[in-house]
């Protein structure tokens, strides 16, 4: 859970070396990370039984008003004009689903937009294209459940879809993710073309490129290619417009245009490569951080050094997949700064995305791990405005008691 730190650095570290350890805060971070995978993979395909039929989709609009929905395709040498404005959002959160649709309404009806980009697979927006025409909510129900076991898989993800028809009818929505549930939704979808004789068009071509990317995907995982994919099918997708801007919804790993791919941090993500095509025509704004802005659940007292403080309590995070241990729980210690501020650090840190709250400089918090025996750890942390390998982080308190 800790780092230990070697060389100085502004009164601290530079190079971060993690004593023994490391292992649990890496594997502590594999899990958030791979969480925030599997919430990215829109309808992941694992442990999905929907039949792939053509009847069972229900779509109720006709193939031409599919195909005005998807215009045809120009060269990706041409670079569009329009502008891109991309949100950044932590997957399956209702208040930043809200947020979202605030946003899309103010572009829609303010700024005449009428296409929003999603992390969904091709087809899959396309099947939201066929739904928005629809009468009844049979495709957006199979969709649902193609998503169970993702973090999309929760009711007000269908509100926000629904409100989105209600609100802003002509969206048309452009998946340009790798295919998720490519034997579910992809088939399904394929099966419909195939029904309607479109085998022929576009979206025909657009489906089987994205099932053979999924399928390629899912086969190893490989995080490099899916981010690369993504990249292209945005510009593809984009390319299409012309002058018309867009907004776009995806997860904040892969619009920070300065960042790299989230887990092998080889390539740069999304966002950072269309900002290599677009340059200032792309707008991104990362709103994850609402998911922890939360309230807290309770108060304690903690005592520290002696001292009783007031301890907002934050709840426990369940780490069992990290080798003996179970959960870890979170305080706040109000008021504590500057009764604590000078005492040494031991090196090791904790960075502010390992909490399930949001962070201020001039914190303090109590961390209680559970190991797998029975037994606690108690640790305390300080957030004083040093940070670590780059990133925001919290110190640990050499505390003797």
């Amino acid at each position: 859970m800790d780092v230990k730190n070697s060389n100085t650095y502004g009164g601290v570290a530079a190079q971060a070396r993690i004593r023994y350890t490391r292992p649990l805060l890496l594997a502590l971070m594999a899990i958030l990370l791979i969480s925030s995978l599997t919430a990215c993979s829109g309808n992941s395909s694992a442990g999905e039984t929907a039949s792939p039929s053509a009847q069972s989709a229900s779509p109720s609009a006709p193939p031409a008003r599919l195909a005005q929905a998807t215009p045809g395709a120009t060269p990706l040498t041409t670079k569009a004009t329009g502008q891109i404005y991309l949100y950044g959002e932590s997957h399956g959160v209702a208040k930043i689903m809200d947020k979202e649709y605030e946003a899309w309404s103010d572009y829609y009806h303010n700024k005449g937009m009428r296409h929003l980009f999603v992390e969904q697979s091709y087809y899959a927006a396309e099947y939201l294209n066929l739904w928005m025409q629809s009468d009844n909510d049979d495709i957006l129900e199979e969709l649902y459940q193609d998503w169970e076991g993702t973090q999309g898989h929760i009711p007000y993800t269908k509100t926000f879809f629904r409100k989105i028809k209600s609100g802003c009818p002509d969206t048309i929505f452009h998946g340009t993710d790798i295919g998720h549930g490519p034997d579910t939704t992809g088939e399904r979808f394929l099966s419909y073309l195939k029904a309607n004789d479109l085998t022929g068009s576009e979206m025909y071509t657009l489906t089987t490129e994205a099932i053979q990317q999924g399928q390629r995907y899912y086969r190893s995982y490989d995080n490099v290619y899916r981010e690369n994919k993504m990249t292209e099918n945005f510009i593809r997708e984009f390319e299409k417009l012309g002058n018309e801007s867009i907004m776009g919804i995806y997860g904040a790993a892969h619009t920070g245009v300065n960042e790299m791919e989230l887990i092998t941090q080889s390539v740069p993500c999304m966002a950072n490569q269309l900002q290599k095509h677009y340059g200032s025509n792309l707008h991104t704004e990362d709103i994850s951080w609402m998911v922890k802005d939360i309230d807290r659940i309770r108060v304690d007292p903690i005592t520290l050094q002696g001292k009783k403080y007031t301890a907002s309590y934050y709840g426990k995070q369940d780490i069992s997949g990290v080798k003996d241990y179970a959960s870890r729980e979170f305080w706040r210690l109000e008021g504590a700064y500057e009764d604590v501020n000078k005492l040494p650090l031991t090196g090791n840190v904790l960075p502010y995305d390992q909490y399930p709250m949001l962070i201020k400089e001039g914190q303090v918090f109590a961390i209680s791990l559970t190991k797998t025996d029975g037994s606690v750890e108690r640790e305390y942390y300080v957030s004083n405005g040093k940070q670590w390998e780059g990133r925001d982080a919290t110190w640990k308190l050499k505390i003797t008691e």
